[in-house]
């Protein structure tokens, strides 16, 4: 958490299956809902309905940046929706920027498939073995990155496949943690 603003970073990670159209187009699910984060976070569905909602009412938009640096703005989220699996999201990499560039070739060669989202919480819970339930987010952004933090949610991330590696990755890391 920044200590400064009170946001929050979730990271999506998962089966790597990146698209990339058009040497910009880029779409995938930036959050899973019902599924445990490193963090011991679990989104639920819902948490994004109101956020959206608001944003769509005021003319605003969720931004995309490089690994979550305000500084690093390298396209535009044409769609953000919450649908039956999570946060789905779908948009363009800015030719004319530098790091947007930079960012499509790394998505093309297979060496960035990560996605996080930036947010606050307004509501969350916790369930009986402690982990936090988030009901309500507020969304900021939803980065491209290279370390993502939740085992299914990637650039082109596909749901069927996705659980499978992503309890399969979980898996391994308890099993290496127990040596």
């Amino acid at each position: 958490m920044d200590t400064k603003t009170g946001l929050e970073r979730k990271f999506a990670r998962g089966e790597s299956v990146v698209t990339l159209e058009d040497g910009k187009t880029i779409a995938g699910y930036a959050s899973w809902f019902g599924q445990e984060d490193t963090g011991r976070d679990i989104v639920e569905v819902g948490a994004y309905c109101d956020c959206l909602a608001r944003m769509s009412a005021e003319g605003r938009r969720v931004k995309m940046l490089w690994q979550h640096d305000p500084a690093q703005v390298i396209g535009v989220w044409d769609e953000v929706r919450e649908d039956a699996r999570g946060l789905f999201v779908k948009g363009r990499l800015l030719p004319g920027v530098e790091k947007a560039r930079e960012a499509a070739e790394l998505i093309e060669a297979g060496a960035l498939d990560g996605l996080s989202i930036g947010y606050t919480v307004k509501r969350a819970g916790k369930d009986e073995q402690g982990r936090r339930l988030l009901k309500e987010l507020e969304l900021w952004e939803v980065s491209l990155v290279t370390f993502p933090m939740l085992p299914s949610a990637r650039v082109g991330a596909k749901a069927d496949r996705s659980r499978e590696l992503a309890r399969a990755i979980e898996a391994a890391r308890l099993e290496l943690a127990r040596d």
